[in-house]
């Protein structure tokens, strides 16, 4: 079948431009951008035509929690909303953390899900910080990259022993930048809308300290390193100066951070508790600055589905997590 799409603004990302034209596809395949004879022709009226969004950071509740999300479900959602590529977290039940878990979610993605799903692999066994698991064997298994996600390892000599290993064998680790003691328990960020909502908080710092420890880590291993989110101000001179001193690091930011600020939990509205939690408008602000001047790299959905039962509690009980992928 020969399909035509006309009028669209198309997106060229390796350029870095946009244009007004079409594209002419044959049997599944865009075969040019000229204006050629078609069986069937959709006209966008100048909306916008790119390459299939890729998401990095998506959870994927299997194993263990189905019933919140499966690859089924959450391909459906991706592609309903131009994602063809989902890069997926292994804080599941239990972690992927072993060829034999990550061999079981790739079958099941390949199964059900239709669109592309590339997985991570846990970087400490269990997500417990305490021991390291078999990197290179999950990297034959097909791991691109390696995460304890929110679970920060806290232990210097295991990170700095696992970031070692990782740049031995060339993988990817991916840290969630964030001091542990300080952000524990917290729903909010520090400030007057915390305190009077009662709701206990964790100081912007806690980010930059959590970065400042893995960039001087990142010194002494030369790993290759991406921070999952960068969402405060405060951090960002310290990205910025491991970038000029030439470290292999990278960062991204949520899509709830670039649009959402701490007042948008108004009366407690738990569907906006995300971890880190939603910053100041100064905050947000300076997140998108840092996006467009090209010193954050990636912007994510961070996918988190949870259920009703986890999110209709109080605001501190209720579970952190937010959809984004349609």
């Amino acid at each position: 079948m020969r399909l035509l799409l006309k009028n669209a603004h198309l997106v060229d990302p390796e350029q870095g431009q946009t244009r007004i034209g079409q594209i002419f596809i044959e049997n599944g395949i865009i075969s040019s951008f000229e204006n050629q004879a078609a069986e069937r022709v959709i006209e966008c009226n100048g909306k916008y035509l790119g390459p299939g969004l890729v998401d990095i950071g998506v959870k994927i509740c299997e194993p263990g929690e189905r019933h919140k999300e499966s690859f089924k479900s959450a391909g459906q959602a991706a592609a309903a909303g131009g994602v063809t590529t989902i890069i997926t977290r292994p804080d599941t039940l239990p972690a992927i953390d072993t060829p034999e878990t990550l061999e079981f979610t790739r079958r099941r993605a390949n199964l059900d899900a239709p669109i592309n799903v590339l997985p991570m692999a846990a970087l400490t066994k269990g997500r417990q910080g305490r021991e390291m698991t078999e990197i290179g064997f999950l990297l034959d298994a097909g791991a691109v990259a390696f995460t304890d996600c929110d679970h920060v390892v806290s232990d210097n000599k295991v990170f700095s022993r696992a970031l070692s290993y990782a740049r031995s064998l060339g993988a990817l680790i991916i840290a969630h930048p964030q001091d542990p003691e300080l952000s524990k328990g917290a729903a909010a960020t520090s400030g007057k809308f915390a305190s009077l909502r009662g709701l206990p908080a964790v100081s912007a710092i806690a980010e930059r300290m959590g970065l400042d420890r893995d960039i001087a880590l990142l010194e002494m291993t030369g790993a290759k390193y991406h921070a999952d989110q960068i969402t405060t101000a405060r951090a960002l001179p310290a990205l910025q100066r491991a970038k000029t001193n030439g470290l292999d690091i990278t960062a991204g930011t949520s899509i709830h951070h670039l649009t959402l600020n701490e007042l948008d939990v108004a009366d407690y509205r738990t569907f906006f508790k995300v971890k880190p939690p939603l910053r100041s408008e100064e905050d947000r602000q300076a997140i998108i600055e840092a996006l467009q001047s090209g010193l954050i790299d990636t912007i994510s959905s961070m996918h988190t589905p949870q259920d009703e039962e986890s999110k209709r509690l109080p605001f501190e009980e209720a579970a952190s997590g937010a959809v984004g992928l349609e």
